[in-house]
């Protein structure tokens, strides 16, 4: 035992003389067993010195272990306190590792009864004195005892909430006033004594609203969001900070700093006892409204009238109480309501504003407001039959009026609107029966939301109808899209009249052909509308003079139906037996004799076939993989309607007929969408046998590029076990094709190599690398290079019609940041050891950090600056617009590795701005860059930007002069010596 204490001291002794550091080793002793801690406390007592910083080293020894080994205290820690309260008293080096200590007794579990009273004295006594990291130790110790010892704190009564607010008065430091909002609401959401309830509330208030800018590169990363949320929690916690909170924030509320007014009415929705100040608070949200200068300011003021009125349509009205809701709805009506019908309708919109804000609160306030206001606006539209914009705009604030009534009422009630059903529809279909267009499309919106409230009679709808189909028939495009929009809307709830009366009366136009997609939402509907859509590509199968883009509209109808419709067997069936079918059945007979052989067409035809496809259910999509593999490998037509085609049709054989291989792009969208673990495709080996021989052989570009894709396609899908051998194969081939410069299908080889290359990037395949080799040796290719930069680009985008997500391919999160971690090294040598073809280096780099994520190019970027800086002397227009789009973001808050590189920055960017032979979008962007310049340190480059800047201020182009006013602006009124 003595040896060990001889140890123990000779340990101590070299701690404090600053011989060894040696608190892990003593910690690790204690925790051991070897010591305990108050073996180690008697030996520091043992020490006497009378310099203040060995003392200090000896507390800060014992603070650490304690720091790793408190949870191995039993007993005696009333001594440990003793000795921790003592030393406070000592000199104040001392201070700093004494409330350590103290922080990591307040986590023991075992306290003594009474320390957290002695600890909370000795603490309180003079907070105000202590150093910011200090302050923050008696805040982690507050936190901790209100975790530890509730009760015993509880027990102080008032005393421990008033000497919090001493502690904290006068604090400044935002990582600290976190912690003192943290504790704030503790006192307030656990039951301590509120007896000083206004010195707790003035001592948080004193910060409100919250002016905090976090310093640029701030390591601690307090926002200012971060305190108002902490702060507004404080504030907004109990109902008795009310007679004080609501004074300031009407207080607030007209000051003439937005983000004061703005912060004050965010507190104030979420406040809950209003009622004496309804009267001041509804007159300075009434002037944020009617007088605003901020949209943002003017938003948060409609919202925190919606919190007020439904807080209020919540309180428990008891006999003798005045209905603070009435009277605050009155308030508002008296205010508000007069506007309604005044003639010029000059403030009619802030009036409904602030009334559709009281209507979105609650049942209750609803039927209130709409009792007092519809009356007069139906009366006011029906009584300006002259006034065309006054109408319109009336039937504007009707229509807003319905959808805040519909956003307040519960599904089993009774509607608001229902007394005025039929004055509303009225006046619906009599702004459908004008001429005017405007008119027109609000009548539509409202009338789509009275159904959807369910106030519409059959009569209705069938008078709906009837003005729908005659609107659709008029040759005005500017109303189509929301005629179609109300069409799709009603025929969702009203599906039978629809069928009935709308779907017969369309003729073959294009309107009609959309309008046939919108109400297409349910299977029954589908049956009736799909014939029409086929009708119209069989009718230009039989013409000479057919339309492209109406059998273009008629496909992406298709497709739009197939996206919508209801997930049934019944829908299923429709396009597994019937419009698949006819599709390629057409596509057959115009690739043998009709006129359908527009690409156009078929690129139409592949996302109908491909969307109706990835929808099926397993059985029927086995099946429809098995008909379009026979048909493609074997010939079989069989299955085709209108079958007079010739037997054993090779489709995949391109032969003298580039009309018939181009149909592979719809074997892609048959067999490239199905599920990968629920449909298995027949027969292929063989398929893909045949899909590599049409990629690499194949002259007509469609034909091998689809392909391609598809062979793409179903390799993303493969089992692990079964595509090695299957990869290895095809790059052999796929590489001799392009290592011999004479041969003559080397773009057909590169095109088979970049999807496939896509489809392991997407899966995480280990081959991928030997691809990218590939890919990289060919960026200094003489005819290939251009092409080898560019598809870096078509390796980080997304595809609607293959390897997507929809079509259920195997896609992995973050590709795009996998592969530039990977390969943008390679890049950059690749770059420095080039000779020639440097452009196709810069041009592959800007393809690929293009594609990433914002928040990736602003963290990576740094590091790729010299090359991007590079790449804005690239002749290519297409480079440089992609690399000043990747700058742009990073200049918001840029790293200090792009302040050091200024110079280069603006000689490159006033270069674009000069060149008379720069695009429109690169002037626009370079532009733009300039303009975030101006809050750098660019003193030594003013004049010269200026004199630069003249020159686009001429442009032809209206954008660019905009934003080359923004951009001298900015020079010439802000601040160019720097942030």
């Amino acid at each position: 035992m003595a040896a060990d204490s001889t140890l123990l001291l000779s340990l101590v002794e070299e701690f404090v003389s600053g011989l060894q550091d040696s608190k892990a080793k003593d910690a690790a002793k204690v925790k051991d067993g070897q010591f305990t801690v108050l073996q180690l406390v008697e030996a520091l007592l043992s020490l006497t010195s009378s310099q203040a910083p060995t003392r200090a080293r000896g507390v800060q020894l014992l603070s650490e272990v304690l720091k790793e080994c408190y949870g191995e205290l039993t007993e005696r820690e009333e001594v440990l306190i003793a000795f921790y309260e003592n030393r406070l008293k000592d000199h104040y080096v001392i201070t700093p590792p004494v409330l350590q200590g103290l922080r990591a007794l307040t986590r023991c579990t075992t306290l003594p009864p009474g320390s957290a009273v002695s600890m909370l004295r000795s603490l309180f006594q003079d907070v105000h004195s202590l150093m910011l990291a200090e302050r923050a130790c008696v805040y982690s110790m507050l936190i901790n005892l209100m975790e530890t010892r509730e009760a015993e704190l509880k027990g102080l009564g008032a005393d421990f909430v008033f000497g919090f607010v001493q502690s904290m008065d006068g604090e400044r430091d935002p990582r600290n006033l976190l912690l003192a909002f943290q504790i704030a609401k503790n006192i307030i959401h656990r039951g301590y004594d509120l007896k000083f309830t206004e010195e707790l509330f003035e001592v948080t208030s004193c910060y409100f609203p919250i002016d905090f800018t976090p310093p640029p590169n701030d390591p601690h990363g307090i926002t200012k969001e971060e305190l108002i949320q902490e702060l507004r929690g404080v504030l907004t916690g109990t109902p008795k900070f009310a007679e004080f909170l609501l004074p300031l924030i009407i207080e607030k509320l007209d000051s003439d700093v937005p983000s004061a007014k703005l912060d004050s009415l965010q507190t104030l929705y979420e406040h809950k006892d209003l009622a004496e100040f309804l009267e001041g608070l509804w007159a300075s949200l009434r002037r944020e409204v009617f007088q605003t200068s901020s949209e943002n300011v003017e938003s948060a003021g409609l919202a925190a009238l919606t919190a007020l009125t439904s807080c209020l349509s919540r309180s428990v009205l008891s006999s003798d109480s005045e209905d603070s809701l009435s009277s605050f709805l009155d308030l508002i009506l008296k205010d508000c309501k007069h506007h309604l019908c005044e003639p010029d309708l000059k403030l009619v919109w802030p009036s409904a504003k602030l009334l559709q804000a009281t209507c979105c609160a609650s049942n209750r306030a609803s039927h209130i407001v709409t009792a007092a206001v519809m009356p007069s606006l139906i009366d006011q539209y029906n009584s300006r039959t002259q006034q065309c914009s006054q109408r319109r705009t009336l039937l504007e604030v009707v229509q807003q009026f319905i959808q805040s009534v519909k956003s307040s009422q519960s599904s089993d009630s009774e509607s608001v609107l229902s007394a005025f059903r039929e004055a509303l529809c009225s006046i619906m279909f009599s702004a459908l029966s004008e001429s005017d267009s405007s008119l027109q499309i609000t009548a539509t919106s409202a009338l789509t939301s009275l159904a959807q409230l369910t106030l519409l009679l059959d009569s209705d709808i069938e008078l709906a109808i009837d003005h729908l189909t005659r609107l659709l028939l008029i040759e005005e495009d500017g109303r189509v899209a929301a005629v179609v929009e109300c069409a799709g809307a009603l025929a969702e709830l009203h599906p039978a009249a629809f069928i009935a009366k709308l779907i017969p009366r369309l003729k073959m136009r294009q309107r009609c052909l959309s309008a046939l997609a919108a109400v297409s939402k349910q299977s029954s509907v589908v049956q009736d509308s799909t014939p029409v859509l086929l009708e119209v590509l069989s009718s230009a199968h039989k013409s000479v003079s057919f339309s492209v883009d109406e059998v273009v509209l008629a496909c992406h109808s298709l497709q739009r139906i197939a996206e919508q419709v209801e997930d049934e067997e019944e829908t299923g069936r429709c396009f597994h037996d019937v419009i698949i079918p006819r599709l390629l059945s057409l596509a057959l007979q115009a690739a043998l004799q009709g006129p359908l052989v527009e690409e156009a067409v078929l690129s139409a035809m592949v996302p109908v076939i491909s969307t109706s496809c990835s929808r099926l259910q397993p059985r029927m999509a086995a099946q429809t993989a098995s008909r379009a593999v026979s048909l493609f490998l074997d010939g079989d037509v069989s299955f085709l309607p209108d079958n007079s085609f010739p037997s054993h049709i090779q489709l995949l054989k391109q032969g003298d007929s580039w009309s018939q291989s181009q149909m592979v792009c719809l074997l892609m969208g048959c067999v490239c969408s199905l599920p990968r673990s629920q449909v298995e495709v027949p027969q292929i080996d063989q398929l893909l046998s045949a899909l590599e021989e049409m990629s690499c052989t194949c002259s007509h570009q469609l034909s091998y590029t689809s392909a391609a894709k598809c062979f793409a396609g179903l390799v993303n899908k493969r089992p692990p076990d079964s595509l090695d051998s299957l990869i290895q194969r095809t790059m052999k081939r796929v590489c001799s094709e392009l290592d011999s410069t004479s041969s003559s299908v080397r773009i057909q080889a590169f095109t088979l190599m970049i999807w496939v290359a896509k489809a392991l990037l997407l899966r995480y395949h280990p081959l991928f690398k030997t691809l990218t080799d590939k890919l990289f040796s060919l960026l200094d290719d003489t005819d290939l290079g251009l092409m080898a930069a560019d598809s870096f680009s078509l390796l980080m985008s997304d595809f609607t019609d293959v390897l997507n997500r929809s079509c259920h391919a195997d896609v992995r999160i973050m590709y795009r940041q996998r592969f530039f971690s990977e390969n943008s090294a390679k890049l950059v040598q690749g770059f420095n050891a080039a000779t020639q073809k440097k452009s196709n280096y810069l041009k592959a780099l800007s393809n690929i950090v293009n594609k990433l994520p914002k928040q990736v190019q602003v963290t990576e970027l740094p590091a790729l600056l010299s090359l991007l800086l590079e790449a804005l002397t690239c002749p290519d227009q297409g480079v440089q617009l992609s690399t000043l789009s990747c700058l742009e973001p990073v200049l918001i808050n840029p790293p200090p590795a792009l302040i050091q590189q200024l110079e280069a920055l603006v000689n490159r960017l006033l270069a674009l701005l000069c060149s008379p032979a720069m695009l429109q979008n690169v002037r626009i962007v370079s532009l733009r860059c300039i303009h975030a310049l101006s809050s750098f340190p660019v003193l030594p480059f003013r004049a010269r930007v200026l004199r630069a800047l003249a020159k686009p201020l001429d442009d032809k182009k209206r954008l660019v002069r905009s934003e080359a006013v923004q951009a001298r602006g900015e020079f010439l009124l802000g601040s160019p010596g720097g942030r």
